[in-house]
């Protein structure tokens, strides 16, 4: 093998331009290097994101919020309807007890002694009854001929044994036809009188001189 070295002629590549040619590229700046990394970065937390919701279902995805305020809205409505419906039940009571002061207000006036303006209406003791063989006059105050007579009558019918009749004292009459009676023992039976002659006036006197004394004024 010969020693003599080889002589090529001149190319470009024995004058290589100044600087980094072909693949070399120059010094790129910090944010271009840090790209990449940032890139990673929020692709990661973009997936670990989307596996938190994936795991927690629908409660963050939009009108969740909504479907749940719905539900307690309908829980607190059917929490009230329950309500509602309970509360005629319980409030049963009081109306019994309101309903029962009307008979306590009939049974007091009804207890109620008698008196010059008593009627009809009024309760007797319960001591007391009708006792038709009591004495009772029928007076005629009016101008009416006979009608005490027919009144008696009446009374007769009735059942009543000691009926007298006559005429009133025109100083002392009443402004209508009433029954007197002389002692609370008489209540019941000048009532009955009353109910068989058709009078509404029922009072107490002292001055007559028999049980029941009636006054017919019309």
């Amino acid at each position: 093998m010969s020693d003599k070295q080889h002589v090529y002629p001149a190319d470009d590549f024995d004058k290589p331009e100044q600087g980094p040619v072909g693949l070399h590229r120059g010094p790129r700046s910090f944010g271009a290097r840090a790209l990449p990394y940032l890139i990673v970065i929020i692709v990661a937390v973009l997936c670990g994101l989307g596996v938190f919701v994936w795991l927690s279902g629908t409660d963050l995805l939009p009108g969740s919020g909504s479907s749940s305020s719905v539900s307690q809205s309908a829980e607190a409505s059917e929490s009230t309807s329950a309500s509602e419906t309970e509360s005629p039940s319980e409030s049963a009571p009081s109306s019994d007890t309101t309903s029962a002061s009307p008979s306590e207000s009939d049974s007091s006036s009804a207890n109620e002694s008698p008196s010059e303006s008593a009627s009809p209406s009024e309760s007797a003791s319960p001591e007391a009854t009708v006792d038709r063989s009591s004495t009772v006059t029928v007076l005629n105050g009016t101008r009416t001929s006979g009608l005490a007579s027919r009144r008696a009558a009446t009374l007769t019918s009735a059942g009543y044994t000691s009926v007298g009749t006559g005429n009133a004292n025109r100083g002392s009459l009443p402004s209508t036809s009433t029954v007197w009676y002389r002692d609370a023992s008489d209540l019941a039976t000048a009532q009955d009188v009353a109910a068989q002659l058709g009078i509404s006036q029922v009072a107490q006197s002292q001055n007559i001189d028999t049980q029941i004394t009636v006054v017919l004024m019309q």
